[in-house]
């Protein structure tokens, strides 16, 4: 089997954007990005020896960043609705670097192990550290918790901003038990899987893509996980029963689409964590939240990405 791959030459300044938007609104398989920054920086991690970068095959003048799709998916219109994409982030203020995007197709063996060595450790908080299956590592303190991840073709590994928002925000948020939890455009299940780490006792995790379903239920299954269950849907359409907790990082246009269902799933005093928000996209959230009964009680933000904390208003 071969995939399908659509690359862009851009700038790291818009890789999560077209991260979340190539995995919830194209259903890509997977996605990657290879930054000039990572090899400018290799050298000095380790020997103080600057890597020379002419050496370095097929360098990006800043962000090469790569979607992965099934062969038979169709190619013009995909580079068609990344164009359109690259446009409205141009529209946002966002440097899209010269926007190029070709295409090709590569064997799917080829694609799974060789971006395994650009994913490591990542020792997130004094209570979560994220570990890629084929690594070993020691927890810095003895209760930190390993979230164990193998996220394969889906979108999930922890390295972006977004999620790491959303991870502060379930930390916060998960202080008593019993507390249940819905991850919305769950992916790789990665926050599903820390919010079980963190105490949650009863998890539900949506999404769009079989890929997601299948990578959450074996990301589960290696943290040997039985609270997480899984339900492939738009959103929460079709979800029933209320939670304490409503997590979602996905783009603020689907964000916008989520918030009006997010009441009638939401138990008393509960708690909605939202990230994935470029800020110049912020006043459009905080305009649907205020309409539909929400307030926002914390921000977070990482770069151009905002988190938030949400709860009702007081009536």
């Amino acid at each position: 089997m071969k995939l399908l791959i659509i690359k862009i030459d851009t700038s790291q300044e818009v890789e999560d954007a077209l991260s979340i938007y190539a995995m919830d609104n194209l259903n890509a398989l997977g996605v990657e990005s290879r930054n000039r920054s990572d090899f400018e920086q290799a050298g000095w991690l380790h020997d103080s020896t600057v890597v020379d970068m002419d050496d370095i095959k097929d360098l990006p003048k800043d962000t090469y960043f790569y979607a992965y799709f099934d062969e038979e998916a169709d190619k013009d219109e995909l580079v068609k609705k990344f164009q359109e994409k690259m446009q409205e982030l141009k529209g946002y203020g966002l440097n899209i670097g010269d926007a190029k995007i070709t295409s090709s197709y590569i064997e799917d063996q080829d694609w799974n192990t060789a971006w395994q060595k650009y994913y490591h450790v990542i020792n997130f908080s004094r209570h979560l550290a994220i570990v890629p299956k084929w690594e070993d590592y020691k927890p810095a303190f003895k209760d930190q918790q390993l979230i164990k991840l193998d996220p394969g073709l889906a979108f999930g590994t922890g390295n972006h901003k977004t999620t790491q928002l959303a991870m502060m925000g379930l930390e916060r948020a998960i202080v008593k038990k019993p507390i249940s939890v819905v991850d919305v455009g769950t992916g790789s299940g990665i926050l599903a899987i820390a919010a079980s780490k963190l105490g949650a006792t009863d998890i539900l995790a949506t999404d769009i893509s079989d890929e997601s379903m299948t990578a959450t239920e074996q990301n589960s299954a290696l943290n040997d996980i039985k609270n997480i269950r899984v339900q492939k849907t738009s959103l929460l359409a079709d979800v029933n029963g209320k939670f304490d907790i409503i997590v979602a990082n996905i783009l603020a246009e689907i964000l916008l689409e989520l918030i009006p269902q997010m009441d009638a799933h939401l138990n008393e005093g509960g708690q909605v964590i939202f990230s994935g928000i470029d800020y110049l996209q912020l006043p459009k959230i905080e305009k649907a939240l205020d309409e539909n009964g929400f307030k926002i009680d914390l921000t977070m933000k990482q770069g151009r990405w905002v988190g938030l904390a949400i709860t009702r208003k007081e009536k």
